[in-house]
């Protein structure tokens, strides 16, 4: 728990150095609210009818009920919009590694922006996010929906059956390339044009060449050389954000599942441990509009903790606290009176101090249970302290004992911690 809060404060301190506004959203939605939103995901819903009767069911993503509010209270908004969440969304998922029925996300969105400036700043704020908890080995995977659509469409794939190729090819690194095909041509899209998709997709190079190969293979289609150039756009003003090459790739056989994207997608995959992405977002011209107001452009990544949690853990990316209190201060001697006067002036220059609640024990006692709370370092103000002016600071990981002027005693502890 205490890493999760770690995590989330690192994340926050992200999405508010971008300029992000925090908002919350209750937990149980309208049924209608959730309903054709989801894809695949809608089978995961969890949906029952309270004791009025009404249809209901839990979020499943921060992203819907997002779109909500924006359409509900657009006339009090200020666009653009830029807001950030961060709570439980369940799915009645089968729980395995990275997956499970109750998980946390980590949002953040951009409403009332058409150009591609709103989605550097989301996939900016995503790498930094990724940075915070050392997690140098993610790439962020980048595609533009259309992209997939315009090239489902020169394959001769009717638009109506689009969905069913975004369906599939996510599924891509699960089940394989001919898992992908075999899924397709059960869904009624022919095998030669299943063939030609995964031809497309599976090209590779630098983003240049990556992208005037796609124009020479679909050239004459306005729509794609429209996102062929949003992509263009995208990448130019990523390098100008600072985001380094290597972070932000063009990947084509990345779709996502969830219907609502309509144009850039991304998703942030770590190398190891093998857990599938970590993150994932894109653009969605129209779900704000689908709840009945003006459509309204948006654009939002969501971090998945739990599997973040779980690098950090196996490989160790970032310090893992055991304990939120910085500090602990026993009780030597009974003289609590002293304590407590330490215990304030640490705290009131933002030091977390645990003051000892074990007035009786004996010294090794109370300095043993910090030790086996995580607790990192012990101020001891005892009488031969206090007569000497000093304070012994001692050191619950190595043993090691230092003693201090007391009057110095906040400020040297304030650089040992900083």
């Amino acid at each position: 728990m205490i890493l999760r809060q770690e995590i989330i404060n690192r994340f926050k301190a992200i999405f508010e150095l971008h300029g992000f506004d925090p908002l919350d959203t209750p937990a149980i939605e309208y049924l209608e609210v959730l309903t054709g939103k989801a894809g695949e995901n809608e089978k995961l819903m969890y949906a029952f009818e309270d004791q009025g009767g009404r249809s209901v069911g839990l979020r499943y993503d921060l992203t819907v009920p997002l779109a909500r509010v924006v359409a509900m209270h657009q006339s009090e908004i200020v666009l653009p919009f830029k807001r950030y969440h961060v709570a439980p969304v369940w799915r009645a998922d089968r729980p395995q590694r990275g997956r499970f029925r109750e998980f946390w996300q980590c949002d953040a969105d951009i409403a009332g922006v058409e150009s591609m400036a709103a989605d550097a700043e989301i996939v900016s704020v995503l790498t930094d996010c990724l940075a915070a908890v050392g997690l140098d080995n993610s790439v962020v995977h980048m595609s533009h929906r259309r992209l997939l659509e315009r090239i489902a469409m020169a394959a001769g794939i009717p638009q109506e059956q689009a969905a069913q190729v975004y369906r599939s090819v996510d599924k891509l690194d699960k089940i394989g390339a001919e898992g992908v095909r075999k899924e397709m041509v059960e869904g009624g899209i022919e095998a030669s044009q299943a063939t030609q998709v995964l031809d497309t997709i599976s090209i590779s190079g630098s983003i240049e060449d990556l992208l005037v190969e796609l124009s020479r293979r679909l050239q004459n289609d306005a729509n794609a050389e429209g996102a062929i150039a949003e992509m263009t756009q995208l990448f130019q003003l990523l390098h100008q954000m600072g985001v380094p090459n290597d972070k932000a790739v063009l990947d084509l056989t990345l779709a996502r599942g969830l219907d609502y994207y309509t144009g850039p997608v991304f998703e942030a995959k770590v190398t190891e441990p093998k857990v599938g992405s970590v993150a994932g977002g894109g653009r969605y011209e129209g779900l704000i509009g689908s709840f009945g107001s003006r459509s309204i452009s948006a654009t939002g990544v969501s971090l998945g903790l739990e599997r973040i949690i779980e690098v950090i853990r196996e490989h160790g990316t970032m310090p893992i606290p055991t304990a939120v209190a910085q500090v602990f201060v026993p009780v030597v001697d009974r003289n609590l009176g002293s304590a407590a006067e330490l215990t304030s002036e640490l705290r009131a220059r933002g030091l977390k101090t645990d003051l000892s609640l074990l007035d009786g024990k004996s010294l090794g006692e109370q300095l043993k249970y910090a030790g086996r709370r995580g607790i990192g370092l012990a101020a001891i103000l005892g009488p031969d302290e206090a007569a000497r002016g000093v304070v012994a600071l001692k050191n619950l990981v190595t043993g090691d004992q230092i003693e201090l002027e007391r009057a110095e005693i906040v400020q040297s502890i304030e650089r040992m911690l900083t």
